[in-house]
């Protein structure tokens, strides 16, 4: 078969033709040749990361590989205990991380479970109910309300059939399909109006359709393939973690291979000792706790995020938020409620507004910004014509949900909800008005029609409602202060002059008929005779209203330096008009590109037009998914939105997938990084600040511990520069009390610290901005560094100047409880001073004065931590053999305790000249 003519154009007689059937179907000999051939009719699955290699990836990273190789050095160096606790802060770490990250990847499983079990095909001549995946080229499928679509098909019969088709373009809008041969191009392949696709339903009527693709050749199964063809990226803190773990190692293998030599060749110590010096300038400088408190912190950024009504599933995703510079959101559900609402009303020269929103019935008629007393007769007559023509349902809440619910189409369920509001009860109308016919919509008539019988005596009446062009051609006079009056040509320009400003508003509009029919009735109820003669009633103009919170959340955005993009399914002007509604489009006219217009633009093109305002209409999947790349190559950090399976590959090819939790399908919700609970856009600005918080928190907190590693140095390099001459003021495990006992608790509270004031108020950072810069060195080292360094080296000597080696400062003891009690005190003030740290990281830019003394209660939490650790360390016999140590007087702590001020001092001095240097540079 050669399917290789679009089959679109084709009458149905040629259709059959093509695909080498006929319309009783294949046989079941032909169907079996052609599965050998075509395969079945399912999703394929991409193999995806084992288990075991998710596990030995958490292991054999480099800042791991690091501590394995330091662990192996300690047992060589005759430490049993120091290589054991550093395997044991690997092996914790690579356990939880494994435990976060542990996704399989679910993606086109869940496509899978999309696809019908079961089908209804023509085979043998006869209907038969087979097995989906049996489905093959040629198959004649008949398709009925309520039933799925298991395979790509051509339609060769249709009755009144509708399909909705929102899990391939997101629009839940009802579509009519036909038969008919479909000639005009230059529309995607999922409006074509004579073709079904796998994966979406049928809403009403009934089909019958020649499969022409199956497996993974339907559109279907071309979403997965683009799915599963996205590998795994790195995010943004992934890639700096390695390039920070890099750089850390580097300096601290370096420094330790430089000081081992100089020991060794110039200071002229024994090459054990070297070892355990350069071993103990290793241990000093790599932050062993870095790793699980940076695992640590960004899984509390998941827990505060998720208060905020949105789930992260990967830990890497939360920093990723908070560098994103572009968000691609599509319309419906996201920035509108998905819930149509009658927003005006015209009726006889008269404009009319609707307060409320979504499908609850509260709200009023207004007139000039004013309540109405009493409906007019006209008026009247319109919301009971428009709620009568209507096959929707209006459901109160009830056990299952607190919330009014609809069943049938949105836009005749807004209806209801307008009759409601204006109080109008339209089952006594209805009881009073039975209904004996309807002609259903059908997309050649463009309107519905449905005939009323009020009683024996009266006359007929048929209300019809559609498109405004098409109803007005079929209308003579108007229904004007209760009375029909002929339809002048000043009368028709008038509404047309209505209807063209609520389409500028970007506002769905219905037209409102009646007419009255003999009562005998009509012999034949047809669109000629039913149709014809009409009473125009009025107009009714609606709208899927903006969530009331998303304009703040749009203005957040552009506050904070993120660009919001439109690309939606729906038509480029309704899209454009939510847009400025919102505030997303803000200048004069933005481009409105659509998914055809898109497939002639060349890469270079496509750039030009994202660097200014728009807007991407009736895109198909791949079409999305070419915007986030063209984004990406232009250097951004791109979050999309999405909920249905069209969505999948630009979720999973964007830094930052963000699926609807409750409109979004299983396939958006696998493939992305988070889901909305609530499907709010403003959540997404939410999570963002989130991000961005622990981006800032984490640079606090390596701060913090880099801070530490200044004060565990200096006494090993005034061992090896006095030819061990001064005694080492803290030892190897001493410094990983440090490093992995009295640091961890006081980081993670400085992980959970609230954001300065003014953190969305800026851009997000560029991708060439590191975690370690410059100037966090030289606060960490430098600055806060040397002070510490100062407190620790004079506690050193402050205890044995005390004990009667004042003026000594060379050839004291190395050995026995003093010596030991002295490095206790050295430890005892890195920990004093590392509260005044801990203090003073709290922020960056402004005075610890404006921020709540008591804000971060696990900031008091993790001091009463360190002190008890390093207590514990001192003064309990069974740690003090681990680490070395012997007790001092308590007295001591008074001055260990004078030195915690001392780094808040230095560091509000620091802020004080940066603010002083921001300030002179703007003005």
């Amino acid at each position: 078969m050669d399917i290789s003519v679009a089959i679109h154009t084709l009458p149905v007689k040629d259709v059959y033709s093509l695909l080498e059937t006929r319309p009783n179907g294949l046989t079941s000999t032909e169907a079996a040749l052609r599965l050998g051939r075509s395969g079945p009719n399912t999703i394929q699955e991409a193999a995806g990361r084992t288990i075991p290699s998710i596990l030995i990836a958490n292991f054999t990273h480099l800042m791991a590989i690091l501590l394995w190789v330091g662990g192996f050095i300690a047992l060589i160096a005759q430490m049993p205990q120091l290589a054991v606790a550093i395997w044991l802060v690997n092996l914790i770490n690579g356990v939880f991380a494994f435990w976060q990250e542990y996704r399989a990847e679910k993606a086109t499983e869940a496509l899978r479970k999309l696809l019908p079990a079961y089908a209804r095909v023509l085979r043998d001549a006869s209907e038969q109910r087979i097995l989906a995946e049996g489905l093959v080229p040629g198959d004649v499928i008949v398709l009925g309300e309520g039933d799925h679509v298991s395979a790509d098909g051509r339609l060769v019969e249709a009755a009144e059939f509708q399909v909705d088709q929102s899990t391939l373009t997101g629009e839940s809008h009802p579509l009519r399909r036909t038969n008919q041969a479909v000639l005009h191009s230059g529309v995607v392949r999922a409006e074509l109006p004579n073709l079904v696709f796998a994966g979406t339903s049928v809403v009403s009527g009934t089909a019958k359709a020649v499969v022409f693709a199956t497996g993974m050749s339907t559109e279907f199964g071309k979403i997965a393939r683009l799915t599963q063809s996205l590998g795994e990226e790195e995010s943004p803190l992934q890639k700096e973690m390695t390039r920070m773990t890099k750089v850390v190692t580097a300096v601290a293998v370096g420094v330790g291979v430089v000081l081992f030599l100089i020991t060794v060749l110039v200071v002229r110590i024994s090459i054990a000792e070297s070892i355990v010096f350069a071993l103990g300038m290793i241990v000093a400088f790599v932050p062993e706790g870095l790793l699980p408190t940076v695992t640590l912190s960004l899984a509390m950024g998941v827990q505060r995020i998720a208060k905020r009504k949105a789930l992260i599933k990967k830990l890497s995703a939360v920093e990723t938020l908070g560098c994103t510079s572009v968000i691609c959101t599509d319309k419906t559900g996201t920035l509108t409620q998905n819930e149509m609402t009658v927003r005006g009303i015209w009726v006889s020269g008269s404009q009319f507004t609707v307060t409320g929103t979504g499908y609850v019935p509260e709200g009023e008629i207004r007139r000039d910004n004013r309540p109405m007393p009493s409906l007019s007769p006209e008026l009247r007559q319109l919301l009971i014509a428009a709620g009568l023509c209507n096959n929707a349902c209006l459901h109160p809440p009830d056990r299952e949900t607190d919330a009014w619910t609809i069943l049938g189409d949105p836009t005749e369920a807004a209806l209801l909800v307008l009759a409601r509001k204006a109080g109008i009860d339209l089952q006594d109308e209805g009881q009073r008005s039975t209904r004996i016919r309807e002609l259903p919509f059908e997309s050649r008539r463009k309107c519905m029609s449905t005939v009323h019988c009020r009683g024996r005596a009266e006359p007929q009446i048929a209300y019809i409602k559609g498109a405004p062009q098409e109803v007005l051609a079929r209308c003579v006079t108007i229904l004007c202060d209760g009375q029909e009056m002929p339809f002048s040509d000043e009368m028709r320009r008038r509404v047309i002059d209505a209807n063209d400003q609520y389409a500028r508003e970007g506002l769905r509009v219905l037209a409102v008929a009646e007419h009255r029919l003999p009562v005998a009735g009509l012999t034949a109820y047809t669109p000629e005779t039913v149709e014809s003669d009409l009473t125009f009633l009025g107009l009714v103009a609606m709208l899927d209203p903006p969530r009331p919170e998303v304009a703040a959340a749009v203005e957040q955005c552009y506050r904070a330096g993120i660009r919001i993009i439109m690309i939606t399914g729906d038509y480029g002007l309704t899209a454009e008009s939510i847009a400025r509604r919102i505030g997303i489009i803000r200048g004069g006219q933005p481009s409105l590109v659509t998914g055809v217009e898109l497939n002639s633009l060349d890469d270079a093109a496509l750039a030009r037009i994202l660097a200014g305002e728009v807007i991407f209409a009736r895109v198909a999947p791949e079409h999305k998914m070419r915007v986030v790349s063209a984004l990406q190559a232009m250097g951004h950090i791109v979050a999309v939105t999405g909920d249905g399976v069209n969505d999948a590959p630009a979720l999973k090819k964007a830094d930052i997938g963000v699926a609807m939790g409750r409109a979004g399908t299983d396939v958006a919700k696998e493939a992305a990084d988070m889901i909305l609970m609530d499907d709010n856009f403003a959540s997404i600005v939410s999570a963002i600040e989130e991000g961005r918080s622990v981006y800032a928190n984490i640079r606090k907190f390596i701060t913090y511990i880099f801070t530490s590693n200044t004060p565990e140095a200096v006494p090993f390099i005034l061992y090896a520069f006095s030819g061990g001459r001064i005694p080492l003021a803290l030892t190897i495990m001493q410094v990983l009390a440090i490093d992995l006992g009295t640091d961890m608790v006081p980081a993670l509270a400085l992980g959970v610290e609230s954001p300065e004031p003014g953190l969305m108020d800026v851009p997000p950072r560029r991708l060439s901005d590191h975690l370690i810069t410059p100037a966090l060195l030289r606060r960490a080292y430098l600055w806060l560094g040397s002070v510490q360094s100062l407190a620790a080296m004079a506690a050193f000597y402050f205890l044995f100047w005390t004990s009667g080696y004042a003026g000594q400062w060379l050839d004291l003891p190395a050995a026995g409880q003093l010596y030991q009690a002295a490095t206790a005190m050295t430890l005892g003030a890195v920990v004093t001073t590392q509260i005044g740290n801990l203090f003073a990281q709290r922020t960056d830019h402004v005075s610890i004065l404006h921020i709540p003394f008591f804000g971060n209660r696990l900031l008091w939490f993790g001091i009463a931590v360190e002190l008890i650790v390093v207590a514990a360390v001192i003064y309990l016999p069974p740690l003090q053999v681990i680490f070395g140590t012997a007790p001092f007087s308590p007295v001591y702590w008074l001055f260990l305790f004078a030195w915690t001020p001392s780094l808040v001092i230095v560091d509000e001095l620091r802020k004080f000249l940066v603010r002083r240097l921001e300030y002179r540079d703007k003005v």
